[in-house]
């Protein structure tokens, strides 16, 4: 069998919830407002595919809000010495909370 390399390649232990969160989380994640400049972490939540989940390599990395389009955000993501820009929805976004 030949090796595929889907988008959601060797993400088995990334992308699984535990027992205990099995299904839609409470609702005020899907509320939850950010403005231009807040420090946000990129976890995905992997009960939302087809809504502005980021690829695997961006898991858990810090980025600052630079605006927003439609129901997601522009989230501004360091990568090595390169800076990327990611669309990303709300449901895969967290404050960071050290800032």
């Amino acid at each position: 069998m030949t090796l595929h390399k889907g988008y959601r390649n060797k993400t088995r232990k990334r992308h699984r919830k535990k027992a205990r969160e099995k299904g839609l989380r409470s609702i005020d994640k899907y509320l939850r407002e950010y403005e231009i400049g807040h420090k946000v972490d990129i976890i995905t939540d992997p009960s939302q595919q087809k809504r502005g989940m980021p690829h695997r390599r961006y898991h858990g990395l810090t980025g600052t809000i630079s605006g927003a389009r439609g129901r997601c955000y522009e989230v501004d993501v360091k990568l090595g010495r390169s800076k990327k820009t990611l669309i990303v929805g709300k449901e895969h976004l967290r404050l960071t909370k050290g800032a």
